[in-house]
C-alpha cells in the first residue's frame, strides 16, 4: 500500500510540474546546518536573554580556544553570568558585554599562554569574542567579552599585548545587543549591569565534548546545601 501511495503522489507531481529528475524524487533531506570550516568549533551559549552562537577559531587561536572549550565541556559556564555592559560614550549602541565566572575560584582552570592578535590575525571586529584579563598578559581565565562594533584599540600593537580574540558570533547577535542595552551602574566606571544576565548553559555544537576530569567543587558545594 505504501508503494502504491508513493506512485500516486509521484504521478500527481508529474501532472502539476512536469517530469522531475530521478535524483530529486529520491533525494535525502538537505542538512539544516552545514558543517563549519575546518578548525572552527561552534558553541551555543544559552542566556536568560536568548541564545548566542559562537564560532571559535581553533586553528589560528588554538590555546585560547582550548581554554574556552574546557570551561564549556566541564560545565563551568553553566550558572555563570554576564555582568558588564561597556557602552561607547559617543554611540551607545556600540561597546562590549562581559561575562563568565567572575572571581569564583571554585570554577577557575589553570592559566594559559596569551595569544596576541598580531600573531593570530583575529581582530576585534563587530561580534568578536575575546578573553578578559587583568593588567598583565597571561592572566585571562574564565571571563570573556563580546564586541558590538569594531574595537581596534583592543588589538595588540607594539608593546601593548592587547586582548586574546579567538572567535566571533555567528548567531544571536540580537541577544548580545539586548544585553548591551540593559541598565548599568555601580563599579567598573558605572558599567556593571544592575541585574546580571544568567548563563543557563554552554554546549559544543561540533565534535565530542572533552571534559578535563578535574574536580568540580562548585557542584559539591551545591549538593551540600
Amino acid at each position: 500500500m505504501r508503494f502504491i501511495r508513493f506512485i500516486a503522489l509521484a504521478l500527481a507531481a508529474l501532472l502539476v510540474t512536469g517530469p522531475l529528475p530521478l535524483q530529486s524524487v529520491f533525494a535525502k533531506p538537505a542538512n539544516k546546518a552545514p558543517r563549519p570550516a575546518a578548525g572552527i568549533v561552534r558553541v551555543r551559549m544559552l542566556t536568560a536573554e536568548g541564545p548566542i552562537i559562537l564560532a571559535l577559531d581553533t586553528r589560528r587561536a588554538p590555546v585560547t580556544s582550548a581554554n574556552f572549550l574546557a570551561y564549556v565541556d566541564d560545565g563551568r559556564f553553566d550558572g555563570a553570568v554576564i555582568y558588564r555592559s561597556a557602552r561607547s560614550r559617543n554611540a551607545q549602541q556600540y561597546g562590549f558585554i562581559q561575562g563568565g565566572i567572575r572571581t569564583d575560584a571554585r570554577r577557575i582552570l589553570p592559566p594559559f599562554k596569551h595569544e596576541r592578535t598580531d600573531q593570530t590575525g583575529i581582530k576585534h571586529l563587530d561580534g568578536t569574542i575575546s578573553m578578559a584579563r587583568r593588567t598583565e598578559p597571561g592572566s585571562a581565565g574564565g571571563n570573556f567579552f563580546i564586541t558590538v562594533g569594531a574595537l581596534p584599540s583592543f588589538d595588540a600593537k607594539g608593546d601593548f599585548p592587547g586582548y586574546a580574540a579567538f572567535g566571533r558570533v555567528v548567531g544571536g547577535m540580537d541577544t548580545v545587543k539586548r544585553i548591551l542595552a540593559r541598565a548599568t551602574g555601580g563599579g567598573m566606571r558605572g558599567q556593571m549591569l544592575l541585574k546580571s544576565v544568567p548563563v543557563v548553559n554552554a554546549r559544543r555544537l561540533d565534535g565530542p565534548a572533552r571534559p578535563t576530569g578535574l574536580v568540580k567543587p562548585w557542584l559539591i558545594d551545591r549538593k551540600k546545601k
